[in-house]
């Protein structure tokens, strides 16, 4: 968009760009995007910076970092950059499946993780989130978002080169690989801390400092505690420093200030460095934090939307093959806003976590019902265009159990209570209950708490080796496997968690570590045993049945254009309280559907074959379960599902 006062102001920016900028050449496609990007990021950075004396000054750095970074854009990066711009929709497909691990735990390293991408293909996996690789203090790293340097590699599971040397690998088998930056602070141990504490009021300016409580004291009327156990409060002396500094996470963890536009900057040069290194997707840690206000929760601020919206423009100028994910666990009515608020198409984030859909799946194991589950779907705000979800079972960090209160009174139960349910029965304190989950943040104030546990565990897989019970072991597996078809089917890119694949159990060893045993979620982040992980191999194995299961269902998916995310699944109502049931059909070819269909109860279910005609589905003739290539079994005009079973079904006609 042309608009004079801003491309004057680009005009002068480019006449005082940095001599080494203009001698470079083959700059066109730069040029041609800053051109046509202007106009939005000087409005974004005036809004957040255009009272400042040094405004022009400081845009004339946010450009020339920008170009500095094009320049040092491989070539090799650069032509997926331009593929990405003519099919801009190709995150969408449904030929995506992602896990996430922890390298050290996967494969003790960096170049171990290389050696095993093989594995990872066997499964069907081409989208790869390495958790956090970044120099950490050891002890102090928060499981790695506690970053010490953000450009450095921990030398404990690799090097900068082992990072390249993994991208490339990657691109040859037409993997993505994702990586984190963490936006919202940096360790205590940071350069800028240390010159902080120096006395440098430059870098001082980096953080929210305060000489006395009086600011913090106004701060902490509204601001929730994110870890009450281990770290109370939003505010740490320093004593080195002699101020207060806002700690919204751990008393290591000192959060950055975006009002300062020397900090966006950093952080836009850092993600440019990772995207230069070979992130196809750079996954941004805690977004929902970027900006305070006193009088709020400083969370989902608007200016943290500028930011992003901010971001995400200054990339599609530099690099704009490579997509955000936004991690912002927050209510579902605020977690859409992070694709872009009042936008057709995604303006911050093209992906975000779709964590309210886990809750909800976690909700239907332990009630055996799918009230809540349903409910929780349709209060689902849309998405937008060029937009996905990514759908996940487990992940690195605890299970929130942040449903609607509203939903869950609709439902019939009491909030405050059916959460204490949850709590109790994922942390085995509920008569009959099979899981062996751990609290996390128990807050003793409210009563709050999130829970830890590996899938396996959780679903009762561990109770029932104990127990030597083998139709409690058939009931855990046929559980992972029920999720697991969930978030393959559901619309959006399905994000496994290392170990899921094959039935890893807790690990209590953290237990021993004094660095760790403050935090329970260590318990699901294992240490892959490769002789259990050969079982997979070997017919009737626990870790045979989950795999080959999985590696079916993903390979599956990708045949099934239907499961591509071009917002084609409609929620049915199909009246029985265990059952959760969608269809999708192909955007392109609107009458080519498939009928989800999962049973979350440990009996037997049905439905009404009539009720589905009406609804304007197949006749049973010709209907195919995708996943066994069989039609499945009817009575009396009924379609039964199996305990714990589902469905993926298509008429073969059609």
């Amino acid at each position: 968009m042309y608009e004079q006062v801003s491309h004057s102001l680009l005009n002068e920016i480019l006449l005082a760009l940095n001599p080494e900028i203009l001698r470079q050449e083959r700059m066109r496609y730069f040029y041609t995007r800053l051109g046509a990007n202007f106009y939005s990021i000087h409005s974004l950075f005036h809004l957040l910076y255009g009272d400042r004396d040094d405004f022009r000054e400081q845009m004339q750095k946010l450009v020339e970092t920008m170009a500095m970074q094009y320049i040092a854009r491989p070539e090799n990066l650069k032509k997926p950059d331009l593929d990405r711009e003519n099919d801009h929709n190709w995150f969408l497909s449904q030929q995506w499946v992602g896990m996430a691990l922890y390298s050290d735990g996967f494969a003790e390293n960096l170049k171990g993780l290389n050696a095993k991408l093989s594995y990872l293909q066997e499964l069907g996996i081409n989208m790869l989130h390495v958790m956090p690789v970044l120099d950490c203090p050891p002890g102090r790293s928060d499981g790695g978002y506690a970053v010490r340097d953000f450009r450095r590699v921990d030398e404990r599971i690799g090097s900068l080169e082992d990072i390249k040397a993994l991208a490339a690998a990657m691109r040859k088998r037409n993997m993505l690989l994702t990586l984190d930056v963490v936006l919202n602070h940096a360790s205590d141990e940071h350069e800028w801390a240390q010159r902080a504490r120096n006395g440098e009021k430059a870098y001082q300016d980096y953080y929210y400092v305060f000489d006395d409580r009086e600011m913090p004291d106004m701060f902490e009327e509204t601001m929730v505690e994110i870890f009450p156990e281990t770290s109370p409060g939003n505010f740490t002396w320093d004593e080195a420093m002699g101020k207060w500094v806002m700690t919204s996470f751990n008393s290591f963890q000192w959060d950055l200030n975006y009002s300062n536009p020397a900090v966006f900057i950093e952080m836009l040069d850092i993600i440019f460095h990772w995207a230069n290194h070979g992130a196809d997707i750079v996954r941004l840690d805690a977004v929902a934090f970027l900006w305070k206000k006193i009088g709020s929760n400083c969370q989902n601020e608007r200016e943290a939307h500028l930011i992003l919206q901010l971001f995400k423009d200054c990339c599609q100028v530099t690099a704009p093959g490579v997509l955000f994910i936004a991690e912002a666990i927050v209510a579902p009515v605020e977690v859409t806003k992070y694709f872009g608020e009042d936008a057709i198409n995604a303006k911050e984030c093209e992906i975000a976590y779709n964590a309210t859909f886990m809750a909800l799946l976690w909700d239907a194991v332990a009630t055996k019902k799918t009230d809540l589950l349903n409910r929780g779907i349709r209060s689902l705000p849309d998405k937008l265009e060029r937009a996905t979800w990514l759908n996940y079972i487990r992940c690195h960090d605890d299970i929130g159990l942040g449903f609607d209160d509203t939903d869950i009174r609709l439902c019939g139960y009491d909030p405050v209570a059916h959460r204490r349910f949850l709590i109790n029965y994922f942390t085995g304190n509920f008569a009959d209950s099979p899981a062996r989950g751990r609290p996390f943040a128990q807050n003793e104030k409210t009563g709050d708490a999130r829970i830890s546990g590996t899938l396996a565990s959780l679903v009762g897989l561990e109770s029932a080796l104990e127990s030597g019970d083998e139709e409690a072991i058939d009931a855990s597996i046929n559980i992972i496997l029920l999720l697991h078809s969930m978030i393959l089917s559901f619309g959006g890119i399905p994000l496994l968690y290392y170990g899921d694949e094959i039935g890893t159990l807790n690990d209590y060893s953290y237990q021993q570590d004094e660095h760790k045993s403050h935090d329970s979620r260590w318990i699901h982040r294992p240490t892959i045993d490769w002789d259990k992980a050969e079982l997979r191999k070997q017919p009737g194995t626990i870790e045979q049945r989950i795999f080959s299961g999985l590696k079916k269902m993903i390979a599956v998916r990708k045949e099934i254009p239907a499961f591509a995310d071009f917002n084609s699944r409609e929620l049915l109502a199909v009246n029985n309280p265990h059952l959760l049931a969608f269809s999708h059909f192909d955007h392109q070819h609107e009458s080519s559907k498939v009928l989800v269909i999962g049973n979350f109860d440990a009996s037997p279910q049905h439905l009404d074959l009539k009720m589905l005609r009406r609804m304007g589905f197949f006749q049973l003739d010709g209907v195919r379960d995708l996943c066994t290539g069989e039609s499945p079994p009817t009575f009396n005009d009924q379609l039964a599902i199996p305990a714990y079973g589902f469905y993926w079904l298509a008429d073969t006609h059609s």
